[in-house]
């Protein structure tokens, strides 16, 4: 089972995501979106839209500097063990309580709005489920993880030194089953989590606008139909230039 668990799951888990993107962006391009229910209600949106999405990019961050970074480098820059728990327990705990707020927002609102229910998917129900039991269990491990002044459990020892074996096909199946239950519970169900992405509202991640926050201005065209005392008359959008001069010569002539 540990071999089935931990040396097997996480690759059909990541083939599913891959495929599943492919297959999605080939046969469902017109589908690959948020479907934006704005217009139907936006006050709670407003408040809950950021504190999710915001907060799952630290915990996203926070998941990569913990699970890639070997315990060796942090301890090398002069990082000690309980400094390095004290800030994943403040940033992670604060981080995974904003996600699961703001996640609460979305489905209070997507419950409660008519509209927006009536758009609500099957897929959007299981993603909510898959996505909600993530945070919980996240954050149970979080605040978990560090008992009361001291390390209840190092999952720097277990759950990483699993994960980066995973990128190299030699999967340490034997420290991650060490590890203790909630840690491999989460585990699990972020695995199902991937599995499902592609087949999911959340796929638009992979096209984020990032180009937006580096485009150039918009110049726009004056439309003031005075002309300058002096100045020649204006010239218009669609004609080329040079027309007017040469429809001036020709009448001249």
């Amino acid at each position: 089972m540990d071999v089935l668990l931990w040396g097997v799951v996480p690759y059909l888990a990541i083939v599913t995501l891959v495929g599943g993107t492919i297959w999605r962006y080939r046969y469902d391009q017109f589908g690959w979106t948020t479907r934006s229910s704005q217009l139907y209600e936006s006050r709670l949106l407003r408040i809950g839209s950021p504190l999710f999405h915001f907060g799952l990019v630290f915990v996203i961050v926070g998941h990569v500097g913990g699970l890639v970074i070997p315990q060796s480098w942090t301890d090398a820059a002069g990082l000690s063990q309980e400094a390095y728990h004290a800030m994943a327990l403040i940033i992670g705990g604060i981080a995974g309580f904003c996600t699961l707020v703001g996640v609460a927002i979305l489905v209070y609102r997507r419950r409660r709005t008519g509209p927006v229910f009536m758009a609500t998917t099957k897929n959007d129900k299981t993603m909510y489920v898959a996505l909600v039991a993530a945070i919980v269990l996240g954050l149970w491990t979080t605040l978990n993880s560090v008992g009361a002044g001291h390390e209840a459990h190092n999952y720097r020892e277990t759950v990483a030194p699993w994960f980066r074996s995973l990128f190299v096909l030699q999967p340490d199946v034997a420290s991650m089953a060490a590890a203790p239950a909630s840690f491999q519970w989460h585990t699990l169900v972020g695995l199902a989590l991937v599995a499902i992405f592609p087949f999911t509202r959340l796929v638009h991640a992979f096209t984020a606008p990032f180009h937006y926050l580096f485009r150039p201005y918009v110049v726009y065209r004056s439309r003031d139909a005075r002309p300058t005392p002096g100045a020649s008359a204006p010239r218009r959008g669609w004609d080329p230039v040079g027309t007017r001069d040469r429809e001036g010569t020709r009448r001249g002539r």
